[in-house]
């Protein structure tokens, strides 16, 4: 979304898009089910303590506090939105938490590889280019390791002018259904690809955590009422799964 100021003809653009929006009021839990969804999937999942975990699209480190605190875990987040990994360190050092928080994409993950025993994206991957992002989470993954994915999905194919509709407003790569994202996954090189169930699966909408470290500017006011209108217009056909897959050697 584009506003152009016009001031002593000058014209300044300014853009903001979905990512900055979440970015800029510093919302945590943004994705489907926000935190309670991530505590039930995780639940579900056996964690050993100390397990490597690296979060990829961490915003701002919500989830990683809590593997680090519920685990003793030891948790890379990464995020390639700059402001993200400020709030994200931000967090770890006003919680006393120790994780590492890097600014980098997950289309090139800047860790080496066979390193974690876990990764974990949510409502991550619908925003990048998926082959490239799963080449590179297979490739830091230890034998074994699995990928857990909450992403955004469509319950039926969607007219192209309604897909191009989503996809300009939220910045996704492509608008996948579930077995699409299936495929992916296993084109990647995954075994045991399959959607979790987890129970109240789509009861589960937490409410985001919000910090409000700036004046509430036009603009994004503007993208909130974006937000709800198009949430509300495609609400019978967004939706989102849970997927598990492992790196098997």
């Amino acid at each position: 979304m584009l506003y152009i100021i016009k001031h002593k003809k000058v014209i300044i653009i300014q853009e903001m898009n979905y990512l900055n929006f979440l970015s800029k009021l510093g919302i945590g839990g943004a994705h489907p089910g926000g935190i309670e969804l991530t505590r039930d999937i995780l639940t579900c999942k056996e964690i050993n303590k100390g397990a490597t975990i690296l979060d990829v699209g961490c915003g701002t480190g919500q989830t990683i506090a809590y593997l680090v605190e519920t685990y003793d875990a030891h948790v890379t987040g990464i995020d390639i939105n700059p402001n993200m990994v400020i709030r994200a360190r931000e967090r770890m050092i006003r919680d006393d938490l120790d994780a590492n928080i890097l600014h980098g994409s997950v289309e090139a993950l800047p860790v080496e590889d066979a390193f974690f025993d876990i990764v974990l994206a949510e409502s991550v991957l619908a925003f990048v280019n998926q082959p490239k992002a799963l080449t590179e989470i297979y490739r830091v993954l230890k034998p074994n390791g699995s990928l857990i994915a909450n992403e955004l999905t469509i319950n039926e194919p969607l007219p192209q002018e309604n897909e191009q509709e989503i996809q300009a407003f939220y910045g996704f790569e492509s608008i996948l259904l579930e077995n699409d994202w299936l495929k992916l996954f296993k084109q990647a090189g995954f075994k045991n690809v399959n959607t979790l169930t987890i129970p109240n699966l789509f009861q589960n909408q937490s409410v985001p955590e919000f910090d409000f470290s700036l004046i509430f500017k036009p603009e994004l006011y503007e993208m909130m009422v974006s937000y709800y209108n198009i949430t509300m217009k495609y609400m019978n056909v967004l939706d989102y799964r849970v997927f598990a897959a492992t790196k098997v050697i």
